[in-house]
């Protein structure tokens, strides 16, 4: 089963990486503007793209403050469903170096490489709003 793997560093302090993770706000500054999400261990998060024409829908399996997240996926993108997300937070002398991967995908196909690719345009964009914490969502409606 492959695994997405991204890592990238950060000039901000792991508690605002990781605000930039595990809140509905931040998430919305970074990749979709249509996040609803109940910020807990158990809770659910939707995130919803172009007009709610997909909706991805997870359930936060865990959340350590300024360390780590993790999700796991289910709806209506077959592909997507029962695979995890995970970021992980490690602190440097210069800010952060934050972690992602998107694990069990059942198979290496075109759209889990396209997947692959947009995650690393994502992870720049997270970068950027963890950095100035000026909103760009990739998704906006």
């Amino acid at each position: 089963m492959p695994d997405l793997h991204h890592s990238v560093p950060i000039a901000a302090a792991p508690p605002t990486v990781y605000a930039a993770l595990a809140t509905q706000s931040g998430m919305q500054g970074w990749w979709t503007r249509d996040t609803v999400m109940d910020a807990r261990a158990g809770g659910a998060a939707q995130f919803g793209f172009d007009r709610r024409g997909m909706v991805f829908r997870m359930t936060i399996l865990d959340l350590s403050p300024g360390r780590s997240l993790r999700m796991r996926c289910a709806g209506e993108q077959p592909e997507w469903a029962g695979t995890t997300l995970e970021w992980n937070i490690d602190p440097t002398p210069e800010g952060s170096v934050l972690h992602f991967v998107h694990r069990d995908w059942r198979e290496m196909t075109e759209f889990c490489a396209s997947c692959n690719s947009m995650w690393g345009q994502l992870m720049f964009r997270l970068k950027a709003f963890a950095q100035t914490g000026t909103p760009n969502p990739q998704w906006t409606e």
